[in-house]
C-alpha cells in the first residue's frame, strides 16, 4: 500500500518561511503528477502547486513568485517551499499523488499576523 507522509508544518510569522516535505513510499511515485493541496477552515480544498514527473509544474495564481514546487525522483519526494507567507496560508496542507488518487494525512501550517 502506498503511503505518503507529510512533515514541515508549524506556526510562522507573516512574511516568514516554510518548507513542506513528502515522502512517498512504492514505486508508484515517478509515474505520478504529484500535487499539495490545502484546505483551510471552512473552505473547500484546494489545489495549490502541482509537478509532473518530468519537472513541470503548475501554481494557483495567489503563490505564483512565492511558493515553489520540487520532487526528488530518487528519493521519492515532493516538496513545497512557502515564502513571504501570509495569514491566509493558514490551512491544513495535504500531499496527493495524482494519477492514483492518494491523499497523505495533512500537515497544519498556521500563520500569525
Amino acid at each position: 500500500q502506498v503511503q505518503l507522509v507529510e512533515s514541515g508544518g508549524g506556526l510562522v510569522q507573516a512574511g516568514g518561511s516554510l518548507r513542506l516535505s513528502c515522502a512517498a513510499s512504492g514505486s508508484i511515485f515517478r509515474m505520478n503528477v504529484m500535487a499539495w493541496y490545502r484546505q483551510a477552515p471552512g473552505k473547500q480544498r484546494e489545489l495549490v502547486a502541482a509537478i509532473s514527473s518530468g519537472g513541470s509544474t503548475n501554481y494557483v495564481e495567489s503563490v505564483k513568485g512565492r511558493f515553489t514546487i520540487s520532487r526528488d525522483n530518487a528519493k521519492n519526494t515532493v516538496s513545497l517551499q512557502m515564502n513571504s507567507l501570509k495569514s491566509e496560508n493558514t490551512a491544513v496542507y495535504y500531499c496527493h499523488a495524482e494519477t492514483t488518487d492518494y491523499w497523505g494525512q495533512g500537515t497544519q501550517v498556521t500563520v500569525s499576523s
